[in-house]
């Protein structure tokens, strides 16, 4: 069997013997650890004593003082400062080319709206123009009609003038002051 004793003689307590039992006879071995002294905040684990005093003895978890958080290495805080800095020229960057596209796109936008007003003002000079040369050719056409002479004619066509005649004045009647009596234009009076 095997079993460890502490030193209880004031020696390292890190160390330990060895207590065998072969055959009757008993032997002593001591083990001494090779490996470091595993420490946790600062305090090796099998030296934590119980202290009194409230610097020596560690901070409970609901305590409200903080500890200092560590400070940043030169190698992160150079990282950082550039980081930072090329991500907030690269944010600034993007800012500045959205509101110049926005700026473009506003420009464009009122450029297209003056376009088709200029268009639909042109359109509508153009519908007028058309309108205006339909009336002035029909008033032509009217006016060669009632100036024609049907003295030489034979009688069909004279009748055919005649009721050309009489339907330029209905409409001439209607389209200038609207519906009136026209009873004298259905006489067959010449």
């Amino acid at each position: 069997k095997f079993s460890t004793k502490s030193w209880g003689n004031g020696e390292m307590p890190s160390q330990k013997r060895l207590i065998t039992k072969k055959a009757g006879k008993i032997s002593a071995m001591s083990i001494i650890p090779t490996t470091p002294t595993v420490v946790l905040n600062e305090t090796p684990l099998h030296q934590a004593q119980a202290s009194d005093s409230p610097i020596e003895s560690p901070m409970s978890e609901d305590s409200p003082v903080q500890k200092e958080p560590r400070p940043i290495g030169r190698k992160a805080a150079k990282r950082g400062i550039n980081y930072t800095s090329n991500t907030s020229k690269f944010l600034e960057e993007i800012a500045k080319q959205n509101a110049l596209r926005i700026e473009i796109d506003r420009k464009a936008q009122e450029e297209d709206m003056a376009m088709r007003l200029e268009f639909a003002k042109e359109r509508e000079y153009v519908r007028k123009e058309r309108e205006y040369q339909r009336k002035e050719n029909e008033d032509k056409k009217d006016r060669e009609t009632m100036a024609m002479d049907t003295s030489h004619m034979s009688p069909e066509t004279k009748q055919f003038w005649k009721l050309e005649r009489k339907a330029i004045m209905r409409r001439r009647l209607f389209r200038d002051d609207g519906p009136s009596n026209t009873d004298w234009l259905n006489d067959e009076n010449p």
